[in-house]
């Protein structure tokens, strides 16, 4: 009987990861929540027109990760995802765009959005940029992604106007900038999880950040 026990135990589902949708468009909206409830391990939760609507539902729905569009009628995404950090600084959200324009692209990181997909991402690539934002990831785009790291080497250091930070937490922030996780950065640095944290809290202490979108937009910026 115990053995059975254990055989069930390790057959069980991983917990679901619930979503919610902020997005103007009918037709994407309804596509994308279709798609994320007819996948096991995802529910969409909630799915909202504008950033107002959002803004009045999502403090009640409480989802794990919120897809969020940035143009949109009235209040625009950047602003929505704002506002709502402030109601929710635990919330993890992907900004979903057709624009590759990098004032936009740091915008939004600043504003506490975790990643940045565009809106020709395959299904898969959603799930998994949903299943990596939850885990801890900055997913993105991998083209926008060239233009973070292109943006970081661009930044010329100066000692004088720019937070000292270690070479370990400058390559924390590398990292973290291209969208791995903390359990992938703990492998790469070939350190663990617990001292990944560790820099990470000195990371936020230094630049005067909360979280590690806020930390990313502040480094990578001149």
């Amino acid at each position: 009987m115990r053995a059975n026990a254990e055989a069930t135990s390790a057959r069980q589902p991983e917990a679901t990861i619930s979503v919610s949708i902020v997005d103007d468009e009918t037709g994407l909206r309804q596509s994308i929540t279709t798609f994320i409830n007819g996948s096991p391990g995802f529910r969409c939760i909630s799915a909202y027109g504008s950033a107002e609507a959002a803004l009045r539902g999502l403090p009640t729905d409480r989802p794990d990760v919120v897809l969020m569009d940035i143009h949109m009628a009235g209040m625009n995404g950047i602003e929505c995802v704002q506002r709502l950090k402030a109601l929710l600084p635990a919330i993890q959200i992907v900004m979903l765009t057709i624009y590759e324009d990098t004032d936009q692209i740091f915008k939004a990181l600043a504003a506490g959005a975790s990643g940045y997909l565009l809106k020709r991402f395959t299904p898969t690539k959603l799930l998994e940029a949903i299943r990596e934002v939850h885990a801890g990831g900055s997913p993105m785009s991998s083209s926008i992604a060239r233009k973070v790291v292109a943006s970081f080497q661009m930044v010329e250091p100066d000692s004088d106007k720019r937070p000292h930070l270690s070479p370990r937490e400058r390559a924390v922030l590398d990292y973290l900038a291209k969208g791995l996780t903390y359990k992938q950065i703990a492998g790469e640095l070939d350190i663990s999880i617990d001292t990944v944290r560790t820099h990470l809290r000195r990371i936020y202490e230094t630049l005067h950040v909360q979280s590690r979108t806020e930390a990313i937009a502040k480094y990578l910026r001149p």
